[in-house]
């Protein structure tokens, strides 16, 4: 067991990514889905496909449904689907005790279809469970099928539950798979947990592990939240819960706070708002801590009647005497109490974001003014010059003579 469950007094590891029956967050989507599975599979109703994101508890969801059925269930359970539908014939076959004298099909569904017949001839179910099934190809999705048509007369032989990520409905949902959706008899998807679900799903798994909510501290159960805005699934929420316990073990915390949640999250590389919760509560707590010494420094500058001599010739300070001292024990905390009106600064900061914007607005555009009269100013010279030039050449006599011949143009 790892150190930081001993330090925090807990008896397993809470948020451990493996498919722990013991942890099962039997609420929500998971709990729907499984009481869904399991009627569905006590009914004999066949296909069943169940979807969702990486970490979202599929393989958890088959665990229990195992634990649904310990006795009377013939479980086959596959890692990963098969590369085409004449390994998956021939896997089942070895799993349920075949040995088939050929690898033809037609042979090996016969030998199939006579051992699942045995099976439920004695009150049992035989269950496959294929997991990672987005990965299988449209043969083994056709395999699929053919499996799930073994009936005897309104009585499925065999019960198919595939699960996988959502890429498994785009390949369901080819118009050439049209065959193989109609013979779904329940269809679920695992969606993301809400933010409200994935407090809840920690407190569970905290308190399956002996220990109880305080463990996480308020600000930390915040970041939390921040961090999950959009949703989790129950792999992440543990990766980041674990690895804030180990932050906080490896700075001798007793509780998990908003700053080890967000070491966490930069440690997997998680890009969340928590940061900004972070910065605003350093600046929370930067003005608590301006407001104390304020108040502490008025505390100290406050001059208590009867505390100086009433001579006026001398500043030699006089001990306090015991009355005095019992008169500033009441005095100080009503001290304490008075607001602090600070001395009057002259700060841009007090100004709002409008009015320096204002104030810079204004200050361009009288520049872009006197850059606008300067150019003006510039045309009229160069107007004048030109007048003058043209009027030496044109041997004009007089400014009048010249500017006849200059509109005669």
């Amino acid at each position: 067991m790892h150190m930081y469950a001993q330090h925090f007094n807990l008896k397993l590891l809470p948020f451990e990514n493996v498919p722990d029956p013991l942890f099962f967050y039997d609420h929500g989507d998971h709990a729907r889905i499984r009481k869904q599975i399991s009627g569905s599979l006590q009914s004999g109703r066949g296909l069943i496909v169940v979807t969702g994101p990486i970490g979202s508890g599929k393989t958890t969801l088959s665990q229990m449904i195992k634990a649904d059925f310990p006795e009377s269930i013939k479980l086959i359970w596959m890692a990963e689907p098969p590369a085409n539908s004449t390994d998956l014939y021939l896997f089942l076959a070895q799993e349920l005790g075949l040995q088939p004298t050929s690898s033809e099909k037609t042979f090996v569904m016969r030998d199939i279809r006579n051992a699942l017949m045995t099976i439920n001839a004695e009150g049992k179910k035989c269950l496959v469970i294929i997991d990672e099934s987005h990965l299988m190809s449209e043969d083994v999705l056709n395999g699929i099928r053919l499996l799930n048509n073994l009936e005897e007369g309104s009585i499925k032989l065999i019960q198919l539950l595939l699960l996988g990520q959502d890429e498994l409905m785009e390949k369901i949902n080819k118009p050439e798979m049209i065959p193989f959706k109609q013979r779904i008899a329940a269809l679920e998807s695992l969606g993301k947990m809400t933010t409200d679900g994935v407090l809840k799903y920690i407190t569970h798994r905290i308190q399956v592990a002996g220990g109880n909510p305080n463990l996480i501290s308020a600000t930390g159960w915040e970041a939390i939240s921040i961090a999950f805005s959009a949703g989790g699934t129950p792999r992440t929420i543990n990766s980041l819960c674990d690895r804030s316990f180990n932050v906080a073990y490896e700075r001798n915390k007793s509780a998990i706070d908003a700053k080890d949640v967000y070491e966490a999250t930069q440690r997997m590389g998680l890009i969340t708002d928590v940061f900004h919760y972070i910065i605003m509560l350093n600046n929370e707590e930067r003005k608590k801590q301006e407001s104390q010494d304020i108040a502490d420094q008025s505390t100290q500058e406050t001059v208590v009647p009867g505390a100086t001599s009433n001579s006026t010739n001398t500043n030699t300070e006089q001990p306090f005497s015991p009355s005095i001292k019992k008169a500033e024990q009441k005095i100080n905390p009503m001290v304490d109490e008075i607001p602090v009106i600070p001395k009057a600064k002259i700060d841009i900061s007090d100004k709002s974001y409008d009015e320096i914007a204002n104030a810079i607005k204004a200050k361009y555009e009288q520049k872009n003014l006197q850059i606008s009269v300067a150019l003006l100013l510039l045309s009229l010279i160069t107007f004048l010059i030109s007048i003058f030039y043209f009027c030496h050449r044109s041997d004009s006599d007089g400014l009048l003579e010249c500017l006849t011949h200059l509109l005669s143009f």
